[in-house]
This record gives C-alpha cells, sequence and structure tokens, in this order.
C-alpha cells in the first residue's frame, strides 16, 4: 500500500476512534469538540450546550491532544496496528456510553490514539462568573478526575489577580493591593467630588466613573484623559478629567485596583514586560473564552495577547445575545473575530435543548430583523409545545392582576412557584407585580436584590479584614474608622483626608503622625489607639488561621458589642450575618486553604450570579439583562410596549434598536415550556400616565408562533380588539388604530381569542366572574377553606384593612400566609363539615 493511501486511512480511523468517545454530542457539537488546532469561533445558540461542548473539548484536548484532527502518523504504525485499529472501530459501541464519561478504548492502547496531548496546567478557561467558573472546573473534575485541578478555570478578573500577584511590582505596586468593588470605587468618587466641591446632582458619581472606564477600555491614561480635555475646552470634560486623575493618585497611593485595572494593568504588564508576557504565552497551550460576545476592547487585548504563541483560542459566543453595551461590551470582537484570528474556523451550535418549537420559532422571528449578526436559526427536538401568548390589558394593575392569576392557576396544577420568572425591562416595574403577590400570598424574591456581600455590616467587617491586609486602603479605612464610634468625628476625618491629600499621604501613615501635626493633636490620642488595634491584628494575621483572626476582630474592634448594645432585638439580624460571615470563612479555609488576600480577593470578585439560590420556592422577578444564562419553565415578558421595551432612547437609534431587540430574543429563548409577553394600553411610571401601543418586537412575530388574547373587556368593558390589521383601542373620544406588524399586518388578521381561565378570573368592579358566576367574600375567623394554590388551611384571623380584610391563614401544607380577602376569595372555597 502507498505511504500516502496507509497514512490516510490511519488518522481517518484514528479520528473515528476518538470521536466515538463523543457520540452522545450532536453533530455539531462533536464537530466542536474533534476541532483541536488553530482558532475557533463557537457560535452557540442559547440553551445549546455550550458548556457541555466546552468540557468536552478540553477532555478531547487533555486526553487524546489533536490526535482527532491531526495529519501526524508515528513511523512505528504497521498494516498491523491499522487493522487492529479499524477492526476496534467496527466493534458495537458499548451500552452505557451516553455520557461522555466512559471511553470505550480500553482494549486499544490509549498512546497510539494521542498526538501530543496536554497538561491540564496548560489550560486556561476564561469565564464570566464564579459560578460558571465553579461549574467549569466541577464537570470536568467529575469527567477526567483529579487531574482536572490543574485547569486554570477563573473569570477574567480572578485570572488577573492571579496573574499580577505574581508579578505586579514590576507596575510600582505591592503584591499586597487591595480590590475595590463599585461600592467602594463610588464611595471614594463621591468623596472626590466632594473634596473638588463638585455637585453630584450636576456630576453624578456613577457618571464620572462610567467615563473613567470607557476610558480604561480604551487604554486611555488620566494625564492622557486631562490633556485631551484640556485641549478640547469642554469645561464639563475637563472636570471628568481632574476627577479621574484624583482618583487614578488615590488608588495608587493606597495601593488598590479597582476591576477595570485589574484587566488594564495586566494588559500593561504584558506591554512593557515581554518575558512575562511570553511566560504565559508558553505556558498556555490552548485558551478557552465563554461569552464572548460580552468581551470590551481590554479583555479582547488580553485574550489575543495570550494566545499569540500558539493561536489555539477556542472563544463561545452568541452575537445574538449581546446585550451589555453598556457595560462596555462590545459586539464587534465576535463579529471581527474571523479579521482578527487568521485562518478561524466558525461552527454554529444551533439545536436547542431548552425551549419548544413555537417558543423557538418566534424568537427566531424576532431576531432575525437584526442586520449585525452573523446569523443562525434555533431549532429543537423537544417537540413543538405550545404557542406563546400576548395579553394586551388596560392598565399596568390589571396587567400585574393577571400574572398573578395565570401563576397561581398553575401552581395549584402542580407548578413549583420558583418555575415561573417575571422579566421586565426596568427595576421600577416589579413594583405592582410585588404588591399583586403580596395580596395573593405568592412567594417572590428580587434577583439582583441587597446580596449578603453587601449589606452594611458585611462590608464592615470585611473593611476591617481589607485594613488589615493593606493598612494603605484609605477607603476601608474610612469607612470603620469611627465604626464602631471612638470620638473620631466628621471634623477630624476631613482633617485627615485634607491633609493626606496635600502631603500625598494614605491615611493610615498620616494617623501613625498624628502627634507630629498640630491639627490633629486634639485628636491624637484616640487616633494613636485605632493604629495600635490595627497593628496588633495584623501581626495577630501573620500567624493565626482566618477563623482565629476574625474572631479577634470581633473582640478588639467592638463591633458586635455596639449592636447589641444599640438595640439588641433590632440588630439580631445584623448581628447574625456578622457571625455567618465566620461560616464562610470557615468555608473558604476547608475548600481553598488560601491567606486573607485569596479570602478578599474572592470576596471582592462576587456577582449576582454567584449568590442566586436558585432552590428557593419562589417566583422570580428580575430585569431582562439579569435573566441572561438562566432558564425558567415559565416565563412572563411584561410591558411590552414602545417606550417601554423597547425603550424611548432605542427608538430612532439602529444600533440602539438591536441591542434591544436582542434583550428581546435573550427573554424569549430563557422559555423552557411557556412564554407570555403582557402590554398595557395604558401604563403609569414614575408618577405619569401614557397611552402606549403593542412593541414592534411582538408584531415582528409571525400569526402561527403567537397567539393574542385581548383581557381588557374581562375587567372593563367597552374596548374592542380589531385584528383586521392593527391593534385598535376606541373610546368615547379616540379612535386610535396601531400597526400590528410594521412588515406584514397579516400576521394578526385573525379573531380574538379568549384565554380559558378568565371564564373564571372576577370582573373587579362587580365581584363576579367573566362567566358571571358570583364570587363570595364570606369568609371569617375559624372558617376551614381550600386555596387551589396552597391546599387546606383555616383562618386565623381576619382584620380590617381599608375596603378589604386582612386574612391570616394557617394551611396544613405550607404553614401560615397572610393575604387580603378580595384577592385570596378568588382561589378559595369554604369547606362544609358535615
Amino acid at each position: 500500500m502507498e505511504s500516502n493511501d496507509f497514512n490516510k486511512r490511519y488518522t481517518k480511523a484514528r479520528t473515528k476512534a476518538i470521536e466515538q468517545d463523543f457520540m452522545h454530542l450532536n453533530e455539531s457539537q462533536r464537530e466542536a469538540v474533534l476541532t483541536t488546532n488553530g482558532p475557533l469561533l463557537l457560535l452557540a445558540g442559547a440553551g445549546s450546550g455550550k458548556t457541555t461542548v466546552l468540557i468536552n473539548r478540553i477532555a478531547n484536548i487533555l486526553k487524546y491532544g489533536c490526535g482527532s484532527d491531526s495529519d501526524y502518523v508515528p513511523q512505528d504504525v504497521t498494516e498491523e496496528d491499522l487493522s487492529q485499529l479499524e477492526s476496534h472501530i467496527n466493534s458495537p459501541l458499548p451500552s452505557d456510553l451516553d455520557s461522555g464519561t466512559k471511553s470505550r478504548h480500553n482494549s486499544y492502547p490509549l498512546a497510539k490514539l494521542q498526538v501530543t496531548p496536554t497538561e491540564p496546567w496548560r489550560v486556561i478557561a476564561i469565564t464570566f462568573t464564579n459560578k460558571a467558573a465553579g461549574e467549569l472546573k466541577d464537570r470536568l473534575c467529575r469527567m477526567l478526575g483529579s487531574n482536572a485541578e490543574d485547569i486554570w478555570a477563573s473569570t477574567f478578573h480572578s485570572a488577573c489577580v492571579r496573574i499580577l500577584r505574581r508579578d505586579i511590582d514590576k507596575m510600582g505596586y505591592s503584591s499586597a493591593f487591595a480590590i475595590y468593588d463599585t461600592a467602594d470605587s463610588a464611595s471614594l468618587m463621591k468623596r472626590i467630588m466632594k473634596d473638588m466641591d463638585v455637585d453630584e446632582r450636576v456630576f453624578p458619581h456613577r457618571m464620572v466613573l462610567g467615563y473613567i472606564s470607557r476610558a480604561k477600555d480604551e487604554m486611555i491614561s488620566a494625564s492622557e484623559f486631562l490633556s485631551s480635555a484640556e485641549k478640547s475646552g469642554d469645561i464639563r470634560r475637563r472636570i471628568i478629567a481632574h476627577a479621574y486623575t484624583e482618583y487614578e493618585n488615590r488608588m495608587r497611593n493606597s495601593n488598590s485596583l479597582d476591576f477595570d485595572d485589574l484587566i488594564l494593568v495586566t494588559v500593561q504588564l504584558f506591554k512593557k514586560h515581554p518575558d512575562v508576557l511570553e511566560y504565559y504565552q508558553k505556558r498556555f497551550k490552548y485558551i478557552f473564552v465563554d461569552e464572548y460576545q460580552d468581551t470590551n476592547n481590554l479583555q479582547y487585548i488580553l485574550v489575543s495577547s495570550l494566545a499569540g504563541a500558539h493561536s489555539n483560542i477556542c472563544v463561545v459566543g452568541d452575537d445574538d445575545q449581546s446585550i451589555y453595551k453598556f457595560r462596555g461590551a462590545t459586539i464587534e470582537n465576535i463579529l471581527s473575530f474571523e479579521k482578527h484570528f487568521k485562518d478561524a474556523r466558525v461552527i454554529r451550535l444551533e439545536q436547542n435543548y431548552r425551549s419548544t418549537g413555537h417558543i423557538l420559532d418566534a424568537a427566531n422571528d424576532v431576531i432575525s430583523n437584526n442586520k449585525g449578526r452573523k446569523g443562525k436559526k434555533l431549532w429543537t427536538n423537544n417537540g413543538r409545545g405550545e404557542l406563546p401568548e400576548l395579553h394586551i390589558t388596560s392598565d399596568e394593575r390589571v396587567e400585574a392582576q393577571l400574572v398573578s392569576d395565570t401563576i397561581v392557576a398553575s401552581a395549584a396544577s402542580g407548578k413549583s412557584w420558583r418555575e415561573h420568572a417575571v422579566l421586565y425591562r426596568m427595576n421600577a416595574q416589579s413594583n405592582q407585580f410585588e404588591t399583586a403577590f403580596k395580596r395573593s400570598a405568592i412567594p417572590y424574591r428580587i434577583f439582583g436584590g441587597t446580596g449578603f456581600y453587601e449589606r452594611a455590616e458585611i462590608k464592615d467587617m470585611l473593611a476591617y479584614l481589607c485594613l488589615i491586609h493593606n493598612p494603605d486602603d484609605d477607603v476601608r479605612l474610612l469607612r470603620v474608622i469611627n465604626n464602631p464610634p471612638r470620638g473620631i468625628g466628621s471634623t477630624t476625618i476631613s482633617k485627615l483626608t485634607e491633609l493626606a491629600s496635600e502631603l500625598e499621604l494614605p491615611v493610615f501613615e498620616l494617623i501613625r503622625q498624628s502627634q507630629n501635626h498640630q491639627s490633629l493633636l486634639a485628636s491624637a490620642g484616640r487616633l494613636q489607639k485605632f493604629v495600635h488595634m490595627v497593628e496588633q491584628l495584623r501581626e495577630l494575621a501573620k500567624n493565626a488561621p482566618l477563623d482565629e483572626l476574625y474572631d479577634a476582630v470581633i473582640l478588639e474592634t467592638g463591633y458586635v458589642q455596639m449592636l447589641e448594645q444599640k438595640n439588641p432585638e433590632e440588630n439580631i439580624s445584623r448581628i447574625e450575618n456578622v457571625m455567618e460571615l465566620k461560616t464562610n470563612i470557615i468555608s473558604f479555609m476547608n475548600e481553598n486553604g488560601g491567606t486573607l488576600f485569596d479570602f478578599l480577593s474572592e470576596t471582592a470578585l462576587f456577582t449576582d450570579l454567584d449568590r442566586d439560590d436558585q432552590d428557593t420556592d419562589r417566583v422570580v422577578l428580575m430585569t431582562m439583562h439579569s435573566a441572561k444564562g438562566l432558564e425558567f419553565d415559565t416565563v412572563f415578558v411584561v410591558g411590552a410596549e414602545e417606550g417601554v421595551f423597547p425603550g424611548m432612547r432605542a427608538i430612532g437609534e439602529p444600533a440602539e434598536m438591536e441591542e434591544e431587540r436582542r434583550l428581546c430574543y435573550v427573554a424569549m429563548t430563557r422559555a423552557m415550556r411557556k412564554l407570555y409577553f403582557t402590554c398595557a394600553q395604558r401604563r403609569m411610571l414614575f408618577g405619569k400616565t401614557t397611552a402606549a401601543m403593542p412593541s414592534r418586537f411582538v408584531r415582528e412575530i409571525k400569526s402561527d408562533n403567537i397567539e393574542v388574547f385581548d383581557d381588557r373587556q374581562s375587567a372593563f368593558g367597552g374596548f374592542t380588539f380589531d385584528y383586521t390589521g392593527g391593534f385598535s383601542s376606541q373610546s368615547s373620544k379616540t379612535n386610535t388604530t396601531y400597526n400590528a406588524n410594521v412588515h406584514d399586518s397579516s400576521h394578526y388578521d385573525r379573531k380574538s381569542k379568549t384565554q380559558d381561565y378568565m371564564k373564571t378570573t372576577p370582573n373587579y368592579k362587580t365581584g363576579t366572574t367573566a362567566a358571571g358566576h358570583h364570587i363570595s367574600y364570606d369568609f371569617k375567623k375559624g372558617d376551614i377553606v381550600d386555596h387551589s394554590a396552597f391546599g387546606r388551611g383555616v383562618i386565623k384571623e381576619s382584620s380590617p384593612a381599608g375596603g378589604d380584610a386582612l386574612l391570616e391563614i394557617d394551611f396544613e401544607d405550607t404553614g401560615k400566609r397572610r393575604m387580603l380577602l378580595k384577592s385570596a376569595a378568588r382561589y378559595m372555597t369554604k369547606v362544609e363539615l358535615s
């Protein structure tokens, strides 16, 4: 046999043998896993199993190297080896080879299938949340065993912390640098603006920090920004530039970095010290980046720099889910991937494992209207499922009650509360839903509310730990210097900050020297006691375990004692939180065995997604942005109106409108089984009532992919709903017609349908259902009732509440709940005992 034919047969057989380890994947997923060399863009649609692909691709590279797509044939391979391999791949597959965790190659030498297998420590996988990084590492360990522990699976920020800890001294920082989260940065900027005598109402600190963040992303230093501002003659820009300069100086003086700095300083380190970059380029043979559509300019520079030596960079993302432009993300990174990386391959993952066919078709209808996309079409084998629904209500109150009624009915049919999510464009929209849910005793939670690490008492205790780690951290020092009160008042603190700025000293160093400054002599004794306490704790931190150090902080600072003395009953939850932080510290020690620096770094990089407890059985209310990466059985996309979603700022701005449309696509593809849209004919927001028309996004959905319900008549009467050419609203004074679909008005050329549950939904004016059945409000203390969602219970209390009554009902299965009579009555019947 000619050598060339033999080599082709052998490499084809080798690929086939390796492929059989991944037969549990679909064809596109398998193609992605078996592609190991060069730049690769995985366009992974929503719910397409991208994490599974990522994990299996890493597993393939670690186990087989580039054996699946390499032309290399070892010189010692014989015809007998080839025959043995071909016989092996033609044998039946094991019946249990379905998870990717088992291999069928026990009977064939693994070494003969390998081509330069990669060591785990030469792989880095970068994600956007600690939760995603942890899931990636856990799944890799389950598949590959303990070897996977050596893989760098981390967020952008965590990876940069690790790099900087080794070499940040080359950039003029100490390796004991502090990390400022967004709240710390805000606190510092507020102080700077106050010192500059700038009105917060004219120059909000968040706006100024936004300018600084964008400048850093473009690698514009404070001095360059100031020079440009001075030349422009723009007074507003000059003020921001001076604030940027002061911010940078104070951050430097306190040996601190904010989130932007972590990436910026790492990129600068690579540029100024090529030897450091070369070290990491040689170390990392394979680079993986998840959610690539959310990267900004600095993140692109970082990963492209790391990939410079081998060009083995695999990015996973979905241009149709790029929704974080306001955070600095640029969709151009994913749209221009092939331009940035020569000979790049693009593989589309279009099979969806999450949603039903009708939901995906509706989502495809919407996103296909965007021009700035690479193009793909989701499909599924999950079946067609139920059609998405649009419900048009009279106002925001009826909208909220309709959602509430639908969720109660769903819960009564056996669905858990947590399977339902209400998604809105603005946080302010949650108000009406919270009110409706409270009336109906629906358990709910606001996603992204005050998390554990944002509570004041936790931030206070972490500030003490940060100060022990880095006494030059002015923001943390000023937070706790008089907390608990130590007689160091605002006047003394102002003198400290002003003098420290004038002398270009960290505040802690100035406190050490306080007896040498006339303006501080009166407070010098109290200041020295504070210094002595911190120094003692710093000394203890050198040898004591973290949990013992934390005990000492609680004791020496007197923080818990202060809470106990102030008002022990009101502060009990705060004291419990302070003590609960010790649980987190011990868990960290058990899992990581790290230092104080490591613990503080981890807590500083925590995000809302990392805090989410999806096991809590409550309905979730959240913004559409927060919903990305999550999935729910039933999703309500509320406020689907022009001016709300899409928002007014996007109207007339093509690029902004495309991002809003991508946001709609993200919201729709969170739904697994049922998707609802709601809109109101008129809506009050921020104290102003305006008329509204249905969102263009809903009107872009084809008629056979959505059902439209006019729910106004059921409660208010007097309205008509015309599907022959558009939405219409009629009253005695107005007759306004809205185009149902800007592209094809025939999409809604059909008769209005009435939802089944509306037969039992009450008319709020008369106390009857739409079908004319009377609702009984005759419930009193002692009555035994059956509730459609909560089961059987006894009314323990009934007290007047305006024009309603507040009931306390003790349910057999779910315990005591409080609900308003008029809301509860529609779901309850009285049990008459014989």
